[in-house]
Order: C-alpha cells, then sequence, then structure tokens
C-alpha cells in the first residue's frame, strides 16, 4: 500500500546580525522557517562556549541556523527578513553589543545561497536606505555549527520578549 504522506525537503541558512537572540525571533516567525537554532559559527576553536566566544578571542559569530521549507520560503525572502533585522552598516556591532562576535554575516551552504547572498546585498547597497552607508555584511562559506548552551535556545519566547531590538 503507498503511503500518502510527502517528504518533506528541508534547507539550512546561518546568519549573524548582532545578538543572536533577537535574529533568531526575527527569522523564527517567518512563514516556511521549521526551526531555528542559536550558536557559533567561522571561528577557529572547537566547542566553544557562551563565554568562549565572549572574550572575542575563537573568531566565532553569533548566530542563527534555520532549517526552512524551500516550497514555502525561499533563501532571498530569508535574506530580506535578515537584512531588516539588523544593520548590516555597522562593523563589528549590533547597537550596544561590540566584538567581531557580533559581524554581520551570512554563512552559505551552497553556491546558489552565495551567489543569491551577494545578490541581494549588492541591490540593499544600492537602495536608498544604505546608498550612503557601507553595507560590511560578510558572505562566508558555512563551516562547523556548535549549538549554544540550551539557556540561549529561543531565549526571548522564555521570557516572554518579542524582541530585543536597540
Amino acid at each position: 500500500m503507498e503511503s500518502d504522506r510527502k517528504i518533506l525537503k528541508t534547507e539550512k541558512a546561518t546568519f549573524g546580525g548582532g545578538c543572536f537572540w533577537g535574529v533568531e525571533v526575527a527569522l523564527r516567525n517567518v512563514n516556511g522557517v521549521i526551526d531555528t537554532t542559536v550558536g557559533y559559527m567561522g571561528g577557529h576553536v572547537p566547542d566553544p562556549t557562551y563565554q568562549d566566544v565572549c572574550s572575542g578571542s575563537t573568531g566565532h559569530a553569533e548566530v542563527v541556523q534555520l532549517v526552512y521549507d524551500p516550497a514555502q520560503v525561499s533563501f532571498d525572502q530569508l535574506l530580506q527578513a535578515f537584512w531588516r533585522a539588523h544593520d548590516p552598516t555597522q562593523l563589528n556591532r549590533q547597537g550596544p553589543d561590540v566584538g567581531s562576535q557580533y559581524r554581520s554575516v551570512v554563512f552559505f551552504h551552497s553556491d546558489e545561497q552565495r551567489v543569491i547572498a551577494e545578490t541581494t546585498k549588492e541591490n540593499w547597497q544600492q537602495s536608498p536606505e544604505f546608498s550612503s552607508r557601507e553595507i560590511v555584511t560578510k558572505i562566508s562559506p558555512a563551516d562547523v555549527f556548535y549549538p549554544a548552551e540550551e539557556y540561549h535556545q529561543q531565549y526571548l519566547i522564555k521570557r516572554g520578549m518579542a524582541s530585543c531590538r536597540v
């Protein structure tokens, strides 16, 4: 007997835009995002802790990794939400949070994601909102993702907060 169950094809996307709590909640609310996990990527120390990353010595960025359904939301649509969730013109900071761990970065998981990220960055750079300020967001290949400690997962939701926008 053949099953009527449809196999869900998912993809990953990884973004850093300052403190991972705010970026996580902004992207979690995009229709088609199935799951979010905050963590660390882009550094040179294996299994970093939050304290390690906050020291600025590991090279990691605070990121949110998404699992999404590309039949419901495109990578381009996720990028649009990412650009709106933070200020991509601030180098190694977002508001009061300062350090390379708060850098703006898109970690791509495929060449297609790289091309889309570069194109949307260029389009946003030419928009009236950013034409006079340089977008400093890095576009880098994804590497090892280290999930943050459990108390960081869905941090704002657990505390009944809608955002931590500065």
